[in-house]
């Protein structure tokens, strides 16, 4: 069994990270010559202003009184410069942001695992090109740059991690120390002779890296006064630098200023995925070389910002975050950084046509050249009688493009050497893009193919060892030697292939593994060939419902992805199918608490998302209710005469019922001292920390009866989930618990019902003395019907907290009583506890039904390994890398949910045994009572 769930686990982990291999790898490539425009530049030095985490929306939009909350900028954009949206892409952190605007190329998800901080791939910046850059602001953002340059011209200046707390007074002070600083250092530079002289020189950098309003909204949602104050501060503080900078030149008019944002926010306070709250982000350029707003009677736009905004006459010049780093390169005149796939927004530039036209030249010689590299190197890889080359760009009309663009700038005919640049930079693009997924069609299949005969493999396993339906074949000896020989050798072929072709090492792993796992399919033959022929002495039409009903579940399940309340139309059939099975008959009460709760818990899934308000009151109320629930256990524990109860182990619910109380005080208590804005108090983060270690002792302390231990694990992870919580969710373990409750009692009836054995008394059930092998039954089809429970009630203990199928569902409130200071890490994992506590409520109480069901937990699993596989290959075939942001990012969201699911159930599975079985024994005076 140990090998077969290594092996489960091995195949899943490739399956998951397969995924960022086919789609989502570096897109980088090295070896370009740089590209600069030859005319002089209209700017010497660019101030770059980017406010993390500021919306769209929420610097342009006006408020209730009908003045902007950014007086200083919304004049420049009416009277002196250009404004637009820019929109980013997913993921949408402050890491891919910055690399976007400063870099020009979307990073690649790889940067995710290495939580944005250092560089995972070398690359080339607007910074490295220019001659000086001094940069302001957060540690998390300025030394990635400084690290990524060439020699010692990336200046840094951070204030210290610690600062970003989300508990603080008010972050706005990050933003004043940038402000502060800047301030000084120019001042310090009179009396420095070499900074002087440094700061007048041409090609120079200045980077203000503002993540005050990030820091607010994550801990005050954007629509909060702190949020809004503090663009206010900001905006104050940018027209302040912008009139000290001005003063410090002389006013030359040779300063470009640049105001934009690395991503927005949702309304709760987030941000990662594809929300346009988090894609749209404002730019406000003015100075040297930008042009002045442009007064226009109409424009059209899909959104209706501009009316909403009153920004109807102004022309709002939209652009891709990668654009901002072509525009500063160009206004400062230094090479377009490497990498960048950013085209060249011309209606911010102003300046003469000859200029545009050659600047547009330049920039689409850089992404050309890019394009070259790419395919001189997929050439190399790929045997040249496979290889098929971007048809558009073959080397004939390379030369046809840059020779009609230099003679129609020779002719003076700019806007024809404009338009065939464009023509040019989208066909390099796209040419780019095709090699990067050169091989995404073979790789997909490859996987696709190892997924079909895992899943096949495991229902042969589960058919052959824990049902009737075959008899044992014997084995033919000479034909699985051939067989082996022949699986052999398709494998070595296969890596001969990918050996020629210099692949990376992934791509054996990928090309291989369906190799092994058909091989141990095909080994079964006789056993598929018996299995057709039962099969077609059954009842057809029992068969054909029974599929039916089974793909309608998955496909539900499915669906609830997409939309929550499939669960809710699931839960409500849960609720009806004592009645559809004459189970009720034989218990009544039973069937309607059963019918009554899963009614209950079938709300859940149609409460709002992340994001809400936060209801501490509601988790207040929560833990008072567990309470009470835990008086009326042990009270009715007390009362029952059992021979098998413990004065000793009341001890630990009483401990563990004290730390039910303290969590609900200390949720109350810290949520009222952030609300004062006094931080968190000490006590209470040592409070929280010790109930986090302590739990899991404390239950493992608890005797290992049926009902007690699982009363303990509620217990236990109950102290733990009020303190992650912020609302109603904190209910949601409560009535799953009852749920799963009743549900150990219902398959208790169903058993007797189908006659399949005789019903044990659960309330001196232990888990330690469960049944020995003898005792196990084979499968029924009634224990499909049972694993598809368990993989429903997983996926509704995910759902039925308020978690949407995205990266952003977090709630970063949710782990205050914990910390507050930033630290993505921490706070992830945090987190993640919050989403596996009612994986483990559901995975116990499964444990409990496999145990008394008489079944080796072997059998139910690999059923709901099959459930779960087909799940995951559906999503495997739903992802996709075109359409919108929200489209891709919601795809890939989907398929790692459903791939880590699988994969945390195995883990689940082991984990509930421990927690069922396992029991510390502390050294007592008393005697032990004999069994």
């Amino acid at each position: 069994i140990l090998i077969f769930i290594l092996a489960g686990l091995l195949v899943h982990c490739v399956f998951l990270v397969s995924i960022f291999d086919i789609y989502f790898s570096s897109p980088l490539v090295h070896g370009m010559t740089p590209q600069q425009t030859p005319l002089p530049p209209p700017a010497k030095r660019i101030v770059l202003f980017v406010a993390d985490g500021l919306r769209a929306d929420s610097l342009y939009e006006l408020n209730n009184n009908g003045t902007s909350w950014a007086p200083f900028l919304r004049g420049i954009l009416e009277n002196n410069g250009s404004w637009g949206i820019s929109h980013t892409r997913v993921p949408t952190e402050s890491r891919p942001g910055h690399v976007a605007l400063i870099a020009g190329f979307y990073e690649d998800v790889s940067a995710v695992a290495r939580g944005w901080k250092e560089n995972p791939v070398e690359f080339d910046s607007v910074f490295n090109e220019s001659k000086y850059t001094w940069s302001w602001g957060s540690p998390d953002i300025l030394p990635m740059f400084a690290k990524g340059a060439t020699g010692d011209h990336v200046y840094t200046f951070c204030y210290a991690a610690e600062s970003e707390d989300f508990g603080a007074e008010d972050a706005a002070k990050l933003d004043i120390w940038v402000f502060d600083h800047v301030k000084s250092f120019f001042n310090s530079s009179r009396s420095n002779q070499t900074l002087f002289s440094a700061l007048n020189e041409e090609k120079v950098v200045l980077f203000l890296h503002l993540l005050g309003i990030d820091t607010n909204g994550h801990a005050h949602r954007p629509n909060s006064r702190e949020y809004k104050e503090n663009i206010k501060q900001v905006d104050e503080g940018v027209k302040e630098i912008a009139s000290m900078i001005d003063d410090f030149y002389g006013n030359d008019g040779k300063t470009a200023f640049i105001l934009t944002s690395d991503h927005g926010m949702t309304d709760w306070g987030s941000h990662g995925a594809g929300h346009p709250s988090e894609t749209l982000t404002p730019l406000i350029v003015w100075g040297a070389g930008v042009n002045y707003p442009q007064k226009v009677t109409s424009q059209f736009f899909e959104d209706n910002f501009l009316k909403e905004w009153k920004l109807e006459n102004l022309k709002r010049l939209d652009v891709n975050q990668a654009d901002i780093a072509p525009l500063m390169a160009s206004l400062i005149g230094v090479p377009f950084p490497l990498n960048s796939v950013g085209t060249l927004p011309l209606e911010y530039l102003n300046n003469s046509a000859h200029f545009k036209a050659e600047s547009m030249f330049t920039n689409a010689v850089q992404i050309l050249e890019q394009f070259k590299v790419k395919m001189s190197q997929k050439k190399e890889t790929t045997l040249s009688f496979l290889f098929t080359p971007f048809k558009p760009l073959s080397d004939s009309e390379q030369i046809s493009f840059l020779k009609k663009i230099r003679l129609y700038i020779q002719q003076q005919k700019y806007d024809e050497a404009v338009s065939l640049c464009k023509t040019l930079i989208n066909l390099a693009l796209e040419g780019l893009s095709y090699y990067h997924t050169y091989d995404r069609l073979f790789l997909g299949l490859s996987i696709a193919v190892g997924f079909v005969g895992w899943t096949t493999y495991v229902i042969l396993v589960i058919i052959k060892a824990h049902t009737n339906l075959t008899k044992t074949v014997p084995t033919n000896k000479k034909k699985s030697t051939v067989l082996f020989w022949s699986f052999f050798s398709t494998g070595m072929i296969i890596a001969f292939f990918l050996l020629i072709q210099t692949c990376p090492w992934t791509y054996y792993i990928y090309c291989l593994l369906p190799v092994p796992v058909w091989y141990a399919v095909v080994r079964e033959i006789p056993i598929i060939q018996d299995l057709a022929t039962n099969v077609l002495s059954l009842h057809i039409g029992q068969s054909i419902g029974f599929l039916l009903v089974c793909i309608l579940g998955i496909e539900i399940l499915v669906f609830s992805f997409f939309y929550r309340s499939a669960l809710t139309v699931g839960l409500l059939v849960f609720a009806g199918w004592p009645v559809i099975t004459q189970l009720w008959i034989q218990a009544k009460i039973r069937a309607l608490i059963w019918t009554l709760l899963c009614v209950l818990l079938a709300i859940f899934p149609l409460m709002p998302v992340v994001g809400r308000e936060p209801n501490i009151p509601l988790v207040i109320a929560a833990g008072l209710l567990t309470l009470l629930i835990s008086c009326f256990s042990l009270a009715s524990l007390c009362k029952s005469e059992n021979k098998y109860r413990d004065n000793e182990d009341l001890k630990v619910y009483f401990y563990q019922m004290l730390s039910i109380a303290l969590s609900t005080y200390v949720v109350s208590s810290t949520h009222e001292s952030l609300k004062n804005k006094q931080g968190l108090p000490v006590l209470n983060q040592i409070i929280s920390w010790m109930t986090l270690v302590s739990s899991p002792v404390l239950l493992l302390l608890s005797p290992t009866f049926l009902f007690q231990r699982l009363f303990s694990i509620l217990l236990s992870l109950m102290s733990t989930y009020l303190l992650l919580s912020t609302g109603y969710e904190a209910l949601f373990p409560l009535v799953l618990f009852g749920v799963m409750f009743v549900w150990i009692n219902m398959e208790q009836e169903a058993l007797q019902h189908y006659g399949l054995s005789l019903k044990p008394k659960l309330a001196v059930f232990n888990f330690t003395y469960a049944m020995d092998i003898t005792q196990f039954r084979q499968l029924h089809l009634d224990d499909v019907r049972r694993s598809f429970f368990f993989v429903f009630f997983i996926v509704t203990a995910f759902f039925g907290t308020g978690n949407i199928a995205s990266i952003n569902s977090f709630d970063p409130a949710s782990v205050y009583c914990f910390l507050t200071v930033f630290s993505p890490f921490m706070m992830g994992g945090l987190l993640l506890l919050k989403v596996v506590i009612p994986f483990v409520l559901v995975s116990c109480a499964f444990e409990a039904v496999q145990v008394t069901t008489q079944l080796s937990s072997k059998s139910l699993f690999l059923i709901v390994l099959v459930i779960s596989d087909i799940m995951a290959l559906h999503f495997f075939f739903l992802v996709k890398d075109y359409g919108s942001w929200l489209d891709i990012g919601t795809s890939i969201s989907h398929y790692v949910l459903v791939m880590s699911l699988t994969i945390f159930m195995m883990v689940m599975n082991g984990l509930a045994q421990l927690l069922t079985t396992k029991r510390l024994e502390l050294p007592r005076r008393t005697k032990h009572h004999s069994m």
